[in-house]
């Protein structure tokens, strides 16, 4: 590349004086690839890359500044990002954004890295963030998650408006699903899970889908019925998709919005035998909070489709999407099951062990959650995913966190 040190050089001051400072590695490649760096050519360049990093981080600020205004014109006007990028349609009022945590296992550094953008956008606009506490499956809460999760939200965030616990919300759930049965846009089905795949497989309809609103009320009635009601595996709520079971997307022929399950729950005991899945708790609480946009993973897009059309059911915009590209670690452990079991095991003294990368261990290590947040910032929207080492992912925290 012609002038490389040179442009690398620009590129570390100029983000060195945007961040008081502290250039960072990742904010110069990004640069250096607006100018032409390809990807397979970072082995040859990466080390002096660093090299150069360091040195600009061993500048005064005001020696930077003053050294940038000399080369700021050799970089590129597709120079790397500083801030956030706008988002679109923003309300004037802000926007109303969320993060839905399972109290399931202790939160971790995964949980920041694809959340704080969102909480980031709500400070930047002004609005309202909302952590709704995903615990509709109760097989998998854990009874001290909840308190876990709002220690863990409050210091890694700092703009939570409020905590909203799903079990707590089963009432508007039922609502939704009866509304939705009287619209004909919902059924309980009682087909097994084999032979419903069966009719999947040939594209044919469920025939359970054909009940009448007479046999679905009783049908429902009896999921709910605890004495002599539908055994768990024997009734399914079913969403009557947009395309049917004709649809090309498998995952979109008449999903399950709620079964049975008399597991007791962390929270709510034995209250409840019908839980409603994911795809029916998130698209209601996103209609009834209002969200305006959404920061998602790329993992999340069949979902989004399906929640999409529990939107048009009820004639509700959806909200603006992203979906963010995942970030690997490979050397991580960020299984909550996994963690769980650790911690149980006692292999490791609690969810604050510092051999651990959930939230309460970074935090007792001494990190500082605007680290993260300029991580996040610097990262921006994007789709692509990554591979990292711990120990290059925090070679950058750490740069922040001085």
């Amino acid at each position: 590349m012609k002038d490389f040190e040179k442009k690398a050089r620009a590129y570390a001051l100029k983000n060195a004086v945007h961040y008081n400072g502290k250039a960072n590695p990742g904010a110069v490649v990004s640069g250096l690839f607006a100018e032409g760096l390809k990807k397979e050519e970072m082995k040859e360049y990466g080390k002096k890359i660093n090299e150069i990093v360091t040195s600009v981080n061993k500048l005064s600020l005001e020696e930077q500044k003053r050294e940038y205004e000399k080369l700021q014109d050799i970089i590129s006007e597709r120079e790397h990002r500083e801030g956030l990028e706008e988002l679109p349609d923003v309300p004037k009022k802000g926007v109303v954004m969320r993060f839905r945590p399972a109290p399931s296992g202790p939160m971790h550094v995964g949980h920041i890295i694809s959340c704080m953008i969102s909480s980031l956008y709500v400070k930047k606009y002004g609005g309202k963030f909302y952590i709704i506490v995903d615990d509709t499956d109760p097989e998998t809460t854990r009874a001290e998650a909840y308190k876990n999760i709002k220690r863990d939200c409050d210091w890694t965030f700092g703009n939570v408006m409020e905590y909203i616990n799903s079990s707590d919300r089963m009432k508007i759930y039922y609502d939704y699903i009866d509304k939705m049965i009287h619209k004909n846009v919902a059924y309980v089905c009682t087909c097994s899970s084999e032979k419903f795949k069966g009719f999947s497989e040939l594209k044919e309809n469920c025939p359970c889908g054909n009940n009448d609103l007479k046999e679905n009320n009783y049908r429902w009635k009896k999921m709910l019925d605890k004495k002599q009601g539908y055994k768990p595996g024997e009734a399914v709520i079913r969403f009557k998709s947009t395309l049917g079971m004709k649809d090309p997307n498998p995952a979109m022929r008449d999903f399950p919005l709620a079964r049975i399950n008399e597991h007791e729950h962390a929270k709510q005991k034995k209250k409840y035998r019908v839980w409603p899945l994911m795809n029916l708790v998130v698209p209601i609480d996103d209609m009834e909070l209002e969200m305006t946009h959404i920061i998602r993973g790329k993992d999340h897009m069949d979902n989004s489709k399906r929640q999409r059309m529990i939107f048009d059911v009820f004639k509700k915009k959806f909200p603006w999407t992203y979906f963010m590209g995942r970030i690997k670690f490979n050397d991580l452990i960020l299984s909550k099951r996994k963690l769980n079991s650790l911690i149980d095991s006692g292999e490791f003294t609690g969810d604050d062990d510092e051999r651990l990368p959930t939230i309460a261990s970074l935090r007792k290590r001494g990190y500082k959650p605007e680290s993260f947040a300029k991580f996040a910032e610097q990262r921006g929207l994007t789709d692509v995913d990554k591979v990292m080492d711990s120990k290059d992912f925090f070679k950058i925290i750490d740069s922040f966190n001085k």
